[in-house]
Formats: C-alpha cells, structure tokens, sequence
C-alpha cells in the first residue's frame, strides 16, 4: 500500500508536518520516495528515462542516439 504525508527535513531526519495516523510499529522498515519541489520537471524526466531498461537496452538506446547517419534523412540530404 502507497500512503503520501508531507513532511520537513530537520536535523537529519524527517518530521511529518500534520499529526497523521499510519500505525507504524517501532521499527518497522519503511520506503520514503522524495519530490524535490526544486528540481525542474524536465530534469525529473530526464532522471526516468532509462527506468525499466536493462543494460543490454541502454546500451543501444545511447548508440542509436549517437549515430548521426540518419540524421535528416540520411548523409545525402541536403
């Protein structure tokens, strides 16, 4: 389950800003996912492009990306 709480980042840790209930029991492992509300928009995509890909994937997605023969139509076009 995926439940969102605001919160500030304060002395090396982070303080929920309401007094929300989740029933956390002390200890328990938690995963926190930060929106950096500073951070452009264009860079967060450009930050998930390559999510989900393998490396085999990649590898030719940045290849593909660097051959300039096909660039405008091919080495002909003018």
């Amino acid at each position: 389950m995926t439940r969102s709480l605001d919160a500030i980042y304060e002395n090396g840790i982070f303080r929920p800003l309401t007094a929300q209930s989740f029933a956390f029991a002390d200890g328990q492992r938690v995963r926190i996912t930060v929106d950096d509300p500073s951070e452009p928009a264009v860079l967060q995509l450009l930050a998930s492009v390559y999510e989900g890909l393998s490396a085999t994937e990649i590898d030719e997605v940045q290849r593909i990306a660097v051959d300039r023969s096909n660039f405008f139509g091919g080495r002909d076009a003018h």
